[in-house]
């Protein structure tokens, strides 16, 4: 293989001494590719003024190169690397050039004459970096910037003939020139200016004058060239957007559309009215399910019979339930619930108003976060309610500790709900008949008919698991579901 100094001593004007200075250069090239995480190359002086050779090139390996093979031995002509030739030339050095590599990739170059003893340039040395994206968003901006000032002119142009403007616009138009005095206004502007107490024609006054202070000059040219307010004048609100115009880089004016928007903020006023008194609603009802559960209580404390009791603590536990439900939608104001916190409540009421005095029973609840409409809650928080009574009830009825687990899951539609206890277990031959068990009764007669899903049961002596399984379509709306 030929060496850097044979190479220039062959094929470029350099002597054997100069050659000896280039070779020694080039042994520091690979360092410098590195560092500047560039492309790095030295070009030699030819005979041929309009070229250069090169003879000795770096890859870098800290940045991805510009070139897939050596350039080395090729020749750099002026017209795609006019810095290297006039550095060359001239003995100047080129900071950040642009040209096109042997490769035909848009690059930027940095280049530096190297001098030999006597003070000649012997050679250059080059760093490129490829720019060719740059370049590419350089022109995509210039093609944007022709665009809108051509798209600018025809609206300016197409706007100022009143023949030709739609009149049956929702939006009002108003144009003004580059001192935002008013040129023209649409039907539809005059209309709504009007309303605001112009009577007299607009054109030729400052657009600022039109919304009384509401806009401060300079406001719809600024820099930004688009301006976006909501103004509001008694029962009247607009919405005022303004862009500028321009022509050959030149601020020409601007157009500025009026909307009405008073319709928009009573119904938002109508909906926010309407939403307090829905969570109001929602507060008395919870307020009136408590105290329906506290008349119930004193009534259960006045009976002796342990049948009534039940009775009346199973109804008051159902009660709450409900009552839960209606403190969330009115805390929150939505008609949708969180359904695990639901659950931690309902469990939390049940266990403190069934469970023993000497009793340690606990409630968790783990898995996926569940949110329903508040009919398919409530449905659920009576399941809930009769499971975790059964669970207190039955399955901890001679223990004095107990764990209650209620798992979550929300997958592909399909929820499933399983509440397990770690409790004595139901006897196989003592097994209960759903149909003369109120509690299962109830489970399963509201989930098969409000939620469309089916229940699971099983149980041995490490405990009692109940299963609900049910799409959620059939709790939620099509329209709800994302």
């Amino acid at each position: 293989m030929i060496s850097i100094k044979e190479l220039c001593v062959e094929r470029t004007i350099l002597n054997a001494i100069e050659a000896d200075v280039i070779e020694d250069l080039a042994r520091h090239l690979q360092l410098i590719a590195d560092v500047s995480q560039s492309d790095v190359f030295i070009d030699c002086p030819v005979a041929d003024q309009s070229s250069a050779l090169v003879v000795a090139q770096a890859f870098p390996t800290t940045a991805p190169s510009l070139y897939q093979t050596s350039v080395v031995g090729q020749l750099a002509y002026s017209h795609n690397e006019p810095a290297v030739l006039f550095s060359l030339l001239s003995g100047q050095p080129v900071i950040g050039s642009r040209g096109i590599s042997q490769e035909q990739i848009a690059m930027q170059q940095h280049v530096v004459p190297i001098r030999g003893a006597a003070g000649n340039v012997i050679g250059v040395l080059i760093m490129e970096q490829d720019i060719s994206e740059k370049v590419e968003q350089e022109r995509n901006v210039e093609r944007l910037m022709q665009t809108t000032e051509r798209l600018s002119a025809t609206l300016l142009t197409v706007a100022m003939s009143e023949g030709s403007m739609p009149s049956l616009m929702h939006e009002g138009i108003v144009l003004f020139d580059e001192q935002e005095n008013v040129t023209y206004t649409n039907p539809r502007a005059r209309e709504m200016l009007r309303e605001i107490g112009h009577m007299d024609e607009v054109e030729g006054r400052n657009v600022n004058e039109l919304f009384y202070g509401g806009l401060e000059h300079g406001d719809v040219l600024d820099q930004t060239g688009v301006v976006h307010k909501e103004l509001q004048f008694g029962s009247l609100a607009f919405v005022v957007k303004a862009v500028s115009i321009y022509r050959e880089h030149r601020t020409v004016g601007g157009l500025m559309l009026l909307r009405d928007i008073s319709d928009l903020l009573e119904k938002e006023k109508q909906l926010t009215i309407k939403s307090a008194v829905i969570k109001e609603i929602h507060h008395r009802v919870k307020n009136n399910l408590q105290t329906v559960s506290s008349l119930l209580r004193l009534q259960m404390r006045r009976t002796k019979l342990p049948e009534v009791e039940k009775v009346y603590r199973d109804s008051i536990n159902r009660i709450n339930s409900i009552a839960v439900i209606h403190e969330m939608l009115a805390y929150e104001g939505l008609d949708s619930i969180l359904f695990n916190d639901v659950v931690d409540r309902i469990a939390k009421n049940v266990i403190s108003s069934m469970a023993k005095p000497d009793q340690a029973i606990r409630a968790g609840i783990f898995g996926d976060e569940l949110e329903l409409p508040s009919d398919a809650a409530t449905t659920l928080a009576l399941i809930v309610n009769e499971l975790i009574q059964n669970c207190v009830m039955h399955a901890f009825a001679e223990r004095e500790t107990g764990e209650i687990v209620i798992t979550v899951s929300n997958k592909s539609r399909i929820v499933s709900l399983r509440i397990s206890d770690n409790g004595i277990g139901i006897d196989p031959e003592n097994k209960p008949d759903r149909k003369s068990h109120l509690g299962l009764k109830i489970v399963e007669t509201l989930v098969q008919e409000n939620l469309g899903g089916v229940v699971n049961l099983s149980s041995d002596s490490q405990g009692t698991s109940v299963q609900i399984t049910f799409p959620l379509s059939k709790a939620v709306p099509e329209e709800d579901i994302s």
